[in-house]
């Protein structure tokens, strides 16, 4: 029921903002698109959706859920791409996280 209208909500594009952002993370993948970069709640949910190996696991439904609340605002964005990172070792799924610091 979840994964249904965490469906909707990205086909209809209504809950696709800027304010969803996150420090990009690199997935490393298998197939055609090795690299898959994430940087918004909108693309980590199309992932997990669209191109996920499984649709099975705790962490994984753990990161459908996080992105749905994202969605609706009700958790903030960072939450997601750690769900996103747990989701990723569950599968082992190398990523590749980029963080900058400030001089």
């Amino acid at each position: 029921m979840f994964i249904a209208v965490l469906m909707v909500e990205l086909v209809s594009g209504m809950l696709r903002h800027t304010s969803n952002q996150f420090p990009t993370l690199r997935l490393i993948l298998k197939g055609r698109e090795k690299y898959k970069s994430i940087r918004t709640v909108h693309e980590a949910a199309a992932t997990l959706l669209g191109e996920w190996p499984t649709d099975d696991g705790d962490c994984y439904f753990e990161a459908i859920m996080t992105c749905l609340d994202a969605l609706y605002k009700a958790t903030p964005p960072a939450l997601v791409r750690a769900a996103l990172i747990r989701a990723a070792d569950e599968e082992n799924i190398g990523h590749i996280s980029l963080v900058c610091t400030a001089n």
